[in-house]
């Protein structure tokens, strides 16, 4: 018999307008990521944006958040 692996997310619903859904979706395939994934990636950049990020806080690792893409921190330092 198989062993079940621990799930650690979490599943819920989510209402959301037709447009916004629309736009998220649009967004998504641009980038090449599932609906699901392109709202998890907004959500962990609102998250680091306001210094709530659960994994990784950047300001204590004394990381300049520049760009974030999936797991990867890109810095960028623009010279003016």
């Amino acid at each position: 018999m198989a062993e079940k692996t621990e799930n650690k997310n979490k599943s819920f619903v989510l209402r959301i307008d037709t447009e916004t859904m629309n736009a998220i979706e649009k967004w998504a395939g641009d980038e090449f990521r599932s609906v699901n994934g392109q709202i998890l990636f907004l959500l962990d950049q609102a998250l680091k944006k306001n210094g709530r990020s659960p994994k990784n806080n950047q300001e204590q690792d004394g990381i300049n958040p520049g760009s974030v893409l999936g797991n990867q921190v890109c810095q960028v330092d623009i010279d003016m």
